[in-house]
């Protein structure tokens, strides 16, 4: 049946949570209501990556971008825009600042500077339904690599891509094949990496809810280019949206002859499986998720051997993420050329980032590399809100480092990246802005690392513990003389000392953030402050009378009762009770509520 409009409505994992399944429930009612359900289809799609505006839905062959839907909107979209051909303009985009909406996807300036690879089916098909993948060229490069290619000529053009690995370190995707080909060792193994764990990072988890056959699709050209029959993909149970879509693809995949044995009639078996893992973040790295699989400790071991030596089971293992493998068949069909050309010398094609933080537009997005930050930042994200200045962004997650805002010109590459104190990680990009502290960044994320420790190696394990003992200290008002040396020779140590890429990147953020920020340090341990107003032991709030108008606003909102005074006249803040969440600061409508930062 051919429809004359299609409502491509955002079922990814951030939508949902904002009611979008009960949008598509209301406008499937609505479509009957009006007699359209022979000229209008809903269809359901994955992350389509705006998701600050979520529930969002694009009217296809229109481009109508509608934003923020409930279920109350419905009725009246339907009769004013597909009844009466009137476009709801309420329910269109605003850009920040601005007071008029912008109806078309393409005119919106989130998108514009994006070039989707990876994300290339994003919001276009149903992820339920391997024809939409098909009729977007699905598997038409593992068709061609079965019927056209050597394993030889598949490698060679991966390698000739340029594509590095998208989640951690950048090693070339086409030479880790090359030599997990080459070993002598069989049987030989396929690993899809779907162990999202940093903060703030939903990167691969959008890739499979919005399009898993790219994945599936990947890992097999990539199981016969290195001579595998049996793939896994380990993805975290938090994830149960993209584990289902992802269970349905193989079901399907396996009905098509796409997966299982003699595929496409070319003589070749390859088979999925599906290992759910429990949400440790050292299960990121390679060996202790290839322990976590054989049901052993997930710890790390020692490298060499390499797992594309001896690997799961000891045998040779193939491991790439997500973003890694849904690039694949697009280089197959494109071409290795093609994909060359994007990006800068040494780092090739595109890089999704989650963009997140003090940002006005949080999404999922996809750059070519060698973007540079104020792009990213100010062209695609919109800026920082109320009109605040940027201060740095931390790249790469816990792994990463901060980078500060005089490289916002900085071209954000492998290389460039690492030479400013950061890496590209998995590609979580958390923006900070002026009322940011930065040495409270650099204690959450190692928080966040010491908590995640497996506790093999002493210098993870203890090294990091002894930083966060140092920077909650600082944070206390309680920083002494030699304690960012310290914490700098703490870093380098742990660098050098630990087994894993967990322990050695762990001091990123905090070597990042001395680097770039050390006054603010010094100002925590010399001056008991904290410029930012962040740090709770080092800031007080208090009412200044003269401007208190004794509205009992602040009173009312007081979640500890510490505000206290009669209608109409100056209230005062109880310091013993007052808990520092700043609620009253943000309420006050006359700026009577001042913080002053020093310790007491």
């Amino acid at each position: 049946m051919a429809y004359r409009t299609h409502l491509m409505i955002c079922t990814g994992t951030a939508c949902v949570s904002c009611g979008s399944f009960d949008i598509k429930k209301e406008l499937e009612q609505e479509i009957r209501k009006h007699g359209l359900e022979k000229e209008i289809l809903v269809v359901t799609t994955g992350c389509q990556g705006f998701c600050a505006q979520g529930p969002v839905m694009v009217v296809q062959p229109d481009e109508i971008f509608y934003q923020k839907l409930t279920s109350e909107d419905i009725p009246e979209l339907v009769e004013e825009h597909f009844l009466k051909g009137r476009p709801v303009k309420r329910l269109m985009f605003t850009p920040p600042g601005e007071e008029t909406p912008v109806p078309n996807i393409n005119e919106i300036g989130f998108f514009q500077k994006q070039r989707l690879i990876a994300l290339r089916n994003k919001g276009l098909i149903d992820p339920e339904k391997i024809d939409d993948y098909i009729g977007r060229d699905g598997y038409k490069a593992i068709a061609k690599v079965l019927s056209t290619m050597t394993s030889e000529d598949v490698i060679k053009e991966i390698k000739t891509s340029g594509l590095r690995g998208r989640g951690g370190g950048g090693f070339p995707t086409g030479l880790k094949w090359e030599i997990c080909s080459k070993s002598k060792d069989n049987p030989k193994y396929i690993i899809c990496n779907a162990d999202e764990g940093d903060p703030g990072a939903y990167m691969d988890r959008s890739i499979i809810e919005s399009d898993p056959h790219s994945v599936i699709e990947g890992m097999l050209i990539g199981a016969k280019a290195i001579g595998a029959h049996q793939g896994y993909v380990y993805i975290r149970s938090e994830y149960p949206l993209a584990i289902s879509r992802l269970e349905i693809a193989i079901r399907q995949a396996s009905e098509y002859g796409l997966l299982g044995n003699d595929i496409l009639g070319q003589g070749f078996d390859f088979n999925i499986e599906i290992k759910q893992g429990a949400g440790a973040f050292v299960c990121g790295e390679e060996t202790s998720l290839i322990h976590s699989i054989e049901g052993v400790s997930p710890e790390p071991r020692q490298r060499p051997p390499f797992p594309a030596q001896s690997g799961l089971w000891g045998k040779p293992t193939n491991i790439n993420n997500v973003e890694t493998w849904a690039n694949v068949p697009r280089i197959i069909i494109r071409g290795a050329e093609w994909f060359a050309s994007i990006g800068t010398e040494k780092s090739k094609g595109t890089k999704v980032f989650s963009l997140v933080g003090k940002i006005n537009n949080t999404g999922l997005v996809e750059v070519p590399m060698g973007i540079t930050l104020k792009e990213i930042i100010y062209d695609i994200g919109g800026g920082i809100p109320g009109g605040k200045a940027f201060k740095g962004v931390q790249i790469g997650g816990p792994s990463g480092g901060v980078v500060p805002s005089s490289s916002l010109d900085l071209p954000v590459d492998y290389e460039r990246l690492v030479e400013v104190g950061s890496m590209m990680g998995s590609g979580g990009m958390v923006v900070t802005d002026e009322d940011t502290c930065m040495v409270d960044i650099a204690r959450y994320f190692l928080e966040f690392t010491n908590d995640e420790s497996c506790g093999k190696c002493t210098s993870c394990r203890d090294g990091s513990a002894a930083m966060l003992e140092i920077l909650t200290r600082i944070s206390d008002g309680n920083g002494k003389e030699g304690d960012i040396e310290l914490l700098e020779e703490l870093g380098r140590a742990i660098k050098d000392a630990s087994q894993c890429g967990l322990g050695q990147t762990l001091p990123n953020p905090v070597l990042s953030t001395i680097a770039h920020f050390r006054d603010e340090y010094e100002a925590h341990i010399k001056e008991k402050k904290c410029p930012a107003h962040v740090c709770k032991p080092l800031i007080s709030y208090r009412i200044e009378s003269e401007k208190c108008t004794g509205c009992k606003l602040c009173s009312r909102k007081c979640p500890a009762n510490a505000i206290t005074g009669e209608v109409k006249e100056p209230h005062v803040i109880d310091q013993s009770q007052c808990i520092k969440c700043g609620i009253c600061y943000d309420v006050c409508k006359f700026n009577a509520v001042l913080v002053e930062t020093g310790k007491s």
